[in-house]
């Protein structure tokens, strides 16, 4: 069955996007390994259900090699007319350095060969230390490289506000900026979200259900360590909510979101997404995917037909009011890695 019209999202006006996007972080190596024939086998199954989304990038591991290698069995065994869905989103992430021209197009000619594409749908740009301002120039040179043709659309990955609008006042356009954004992570709304909706650009959000934590399977379930932790998702998104409020607190709101998802008939998961869905400058959320190992495509499919109602975020505020000041503690968006 094909997700309908309605469950897409303008991210450009030539690009409309699955509001739930296929990350492919789990391929990287950190949660254990992934079968190639198993995966290329489970991104058909997503490709046909109408989650035509991905999000990528040149450190996950295979992950480029999987769209390569996806795109061409599309070709093969179904013609051109099959690729037309299909959206892959990647990543550079280069070493703060010079960045020339050739070094920037060396790099996207990488993600270009390796993806099976002449052009890149979206290159989400991520730089590590802001005092080497040469970010600036290796996105002059991608804006350049964009518009001879080696990308459709340029983004941004973990950039901080600050540093976004640096970007928009040396005239350079980008459509989104990929952060992580949860209810226990609000801290797009403090600076970056508001910036996004002057500038017409579009938030893409991971961490939405905290690697897992924020779901039906952590309800009642006491404070997990070490091993229980048994994937990196896990052990960071742990640690986001020790800082945000704690296990009980946690559970609080675990309980809140199991009550709404009664009323409605869904997931807690189904709440958690809707719920960043809704909010101002969000295009889509992208929900990791275990090739070949597990899958949730019929719960997530309920996200597009659940509407919650003023109680319900009520009753959800109610329980983030106790919370702490996530962007007191840590920064705006990105600044977990650079601290």
């Amino acid at each position: 069955m094909t997700l309908p019209p309605p469950r897409t999202y303008p991210l450009a006006p030539d690009m409309h996007i699955c509001r739930l996007l296929n990350g492919m972080w789990q391929v990287s190596g950190a949660h254990g390994r992934i079968d190639p024939q198993a995966a290329l086998q489970d991104m058909l199954v997503y490709h046909d259900a109408g989650y035509t989304t991905w999000d990528l990038a040149d450190h996950y591991g295979p992950a480029e090699d999987f769209i390569g290698t996806f795109r061409r069995h599309l070709l093969d065994t179904r013609g051109e007319a099959a690729l037309q869905p299909m959206l892959a989103f990647t990543k550079w992430v280069p070493r703060p350095g010079p960045m020339p021209r050739q070094v920037v197009e060396e790099n996207l000619n990488i993600a270009l060969r390796r993806m099976a594409v002449d052009t890149l749908d979206l290159m989400q740009f991520h730089w590590w230390e802001y005092r080497d301002a040469r970010y600036l120039e290796a996105l002059s040179h991608m804006a350049d490289l964009r518009d001879e043709g080696k990308i459709r659309h340029l983004a941004l990955t973990n950039f901080d506000t600050e540093n976004v609008q640096r970007i928009l006042d040396q005239g350079i356009h980008i459509v989104s900026n990929q952060v992580q954004y949860s209810l226990i992570d609000l801290r797009p709304e403090r600076a970056m979200a508001p910036l996004c909706h002057a500038q017409g650009m579009s938030l893409l959000t991971y961490g939405t259900l905290g690697g897992g934590l924020i779901s039906d399977t952590y309800l009642g379930q006491p404070e997990p360590h070490g091993g229980e932790l048994h994937t990196v998702s896990l052990r960071k998104y742990k640690q986001m909510v020790d800082a945000w409020g704690g296990w009980e607190l946690f559970q609080t709101l675990l309980t809140t979101l199991r009550s709404i998802a009664d009323k409605h008939g869904v997931s807690i998961a189904n709440v958690a997404t809707r719920a960043i869905l809704d909010r101002p400058a969000v295009a889509g959320v992208i929900v990791g995917v275990r090739l070949g190992l597990a899958e949730h495509r019929q719960d997530n499919a309920r996200v597009f037909d659940l509407v919650l109602d003023e109680q319900d975020r009520g009753r959800i505020q109610a329980v983030l009011a106790q919370s702490r000041d996530l962007y007191s503690l840590i920064g705006d968006c990105g600044d977990e890695y650079r601290r």
